[in-house]
């Protein structure tokens, strides 16, 4: 199952704490869609009021993330990071430890 790094849920918590974002939202990861031109899968992250029943919902520090299920399976042995710059947040996906 996806871990969320302490970075990860830091910014996370940020992002859904912000003012124009309803009380209650989490983070969602699905496949994004490609025009085949670029090669392996890409992963799309959006802020959604409430995950889809076939979601898995994923636990970090203070923020759950709902995975579609494509995604759960590319991700089951890998863990969720952030770096923040400024007001700038880069997500990463590696191995777990």
């Amino acid at each position: 199952m996806l871990t969320i790094s302490p970075e990860a849920s830091h910014a996370i918590r940020g992002i859904l704490d912000a003012s124009d974002v309803p009380d209650g939202s989490m983070l969602r990861i699905s496949p994004q869609q490609t025009d085949g031109a670029s090669a392996g899968a890409s992963l799309a992250l959006s802020v959604i009021e409430a995950p889809p029943p076939e979601d898995q919902v994923v636990e970090g520090e203070e923020v759950a993330v709902s995975v579609e299920p494509t995604a759960a399976v590319m991700l089951d042995d890998k863990q969720l990071d952030a770096t923040v710059v400024g007001d700038q947040i880069n997500f990463s996906i590696g191995q777990q430890a």
